[in-house]
C-alpha cells in the first residue's frame, strides 16, 4: 500500500494559498490509513504549509496582506535574491504539518482547511504526503 504521495502545485501568484484539503483526503483514503498520523511536507525555502478557516476567503486574504505588512517585499535585505521577505514568511508559516487520521479521514475542526502557502511564485512547487498507520 501507498504510503508516500507527492503532488505537483502550480502558484499563480506571489503571495497565494492553496486549499489542498482535497490532496490530504485523497492521500489519507488511497493510503487505507484508518487511524494514524499525516505529514504534510514542503521541501521549499520560501514556500509554508498551514492550517486555517476554509469558509470565509477573506481570513486567507487578511492572512496573506498581514504577513507583507509585517515583512513586506524591498530591495535592502542583504540576501541577493530579492526573495528575503518569502524566506522569513516561509518560517513564519512552517514547512510542516502533521494531522491526526480518524476514521479513515483527516480529524479537523468544522472550519479548518489545510493550504499550501507560496511566497514567492508563481512557481510549480512539490508537496509530499506521508500516512502512518498507528
Amino acid at each position: 500500500m501507498k504510503k508516500l504521495f507527492e503532488y505537483s502545485i502550480q502558484t499563480s501568484r506571489r503571495d497565494e494559498f492553496i486549499n489542498i484539503t482535497h490532496l490530504v483526503e485523497k492521500s489519507i483514503s488511497e493510503s487505507k490509513v484508518s487511524e494514524g498520523l499525516c505529514t504534510i511536507f514542503v521541501p521549499h525555502t520560501t514556500a509554508g504549509v498551514t492550517i486555517n478557516e476554509n469558509a470565509d476567503p477573506d481570513v486567507v486574504y487578511d492572512i496573506t496582506n498581514h504577513l507583507s505588512s509585517i515583512v513586506p517585499h524591498r530591495s535592502d535585505f542583504a540576501h541577493m535574491e530579492g526573495n528575503s521577505d518569502s524566506h522569513i514568511k516561509s518560517s513564519i508559516i512552517g514547512a510542516s504539518l502533521t494531522i491526526i487520521i480518524s476514521g479513515g479521514k483527516p480529524l479537523l475542526g468544522t472550519w479548518q482547511g489545510i493550504y499550501f502557502a507560496e511566497f514567492d511564485g508563481p512557481r510549480q512547487r512539490k508537496l509530499y504526503i506521508k500516512c502512518i498507520e498507528g
